[in-house]
């Protein structure tokens, strides 16, 4: 498949609020898609598109199917309905953390689209700093080789955005939440994205959101895991989204999954059975 150079995008004039899922998600999924160049940096094909609609017009990343690249651990052209039902159970949980996503046709054929979030270039979640010990305000990951025999600690940000993230990416059991998919904005937002290699029925979970780990969920926490057993139970609501998307095996490993965490009542920890954090970090 072929696509065109990446070019300087027109500007766009996006709903009035872009963040609003409804009217996002209607003008992804109705709208005529125009492609204005590749995203070269993206494993699988990725397109830099725009979407327009009713007098609406917006930013989007198209993924088609055709694009996606075999994996040994996943069916192939699945990656972009997973990309989808991460979006669903995010909304499930009430935080908004997926940009609003829809599996649609488009000019290449079927594939995922989603709204393209402008990520504030000056924000602060990752560090490699010196000492064995985080500052305040920071969560260690571990440590890396930053050359010449040297290493430094890798931390992230006792963000409370980033630990709502964590929890969403142990119930999804994302097996690629590297630095470059934290999206936050200039308006005080976090968003994830690039959620392919989700929802494996087999343990999976590689992140560098490792801070929070064997730690107590929050109050707000445990309450939307308790929420999503409810929408996942056989009939549910969030059952009924994900039917069309993922597997019934993977449906019920997503069952699983929640009610182990809120059995464990806690963070999950590294399993030791897959590389816990994926390379690249970023």
């Amino acid at each position: 498949m072929s696509a065109p150079e990446r070019i300087p995008p027109r500007s766009v004039t996006p709903p009035e609020d872009p963040a609003e899922p409804q009217a996002s998600a209607e003008l992804l999924a109705r709208g005529e898609i125009t492609v204005r160049g590749r995203i070269r940096d993206a494993s699988n094909a990725a397109l830099y598109c725009t979407v327009a609609y009713d007098g609406q017009e917006a930013a989007c990343v198209y993924k088609p199917v055709a694009g996606e690249r075999p994996l040994w651990d996943f069916p192939d052209g699945t990656l972009a309905q997973r990309e989808v039902a991460a979006y669903e159970v995010s909304e499930a949980t009430g935080w908004g953390l997926v940009p609003p996503t829809v599996l649609r046709d488009g000019p290449y054929g079927e594939g995922m689209c989603q709204l393209w979030i402008e990520a504030a270039p000056d924000a602060e979640l990752l560090a490699l700093v010196d000492g064995e010990e985080p500052e305040p305000g920071w969560k260690a990951i571990g440590f890396a080789e930053v050359g010449e025999g040297r290493t430094a600690l890798l931390v992230h940000a006792d963000d409370e955005r980033l630990r709502r993230l964590a929890v969403l990416d142990a119930v999804i059991n994302n097996a690629d939440r590297k630095g470059g998919h934290l999206l936050p904005t200039g308006e005080g937002r976090l968003y994830g994205i690039d959620h392919g290699v989700t929802f494996n029925a087999e343990n999976k979970l590689r992140t560098l959101l490792w801070g929070w780990a064997g730690e107590p969920f929050t109050p707000e926490a445990a309450d939307v895991l308790e929420g999503l057993r409810k929408g996942l139970a056989e009939g549910g609501a969030l059952t009924a989204r994900l039917e069309p998307l993922i597997t019934a095996v993977e449906i019920d490993a997503v069952r699983a999954r929640v009610g182990a965490l809120l059995a464990s009542g806690t963070h999950p920890e590294p399993s030791g059975e897959w590389p816990a954090i994926p390379w690249p970090p970023v």
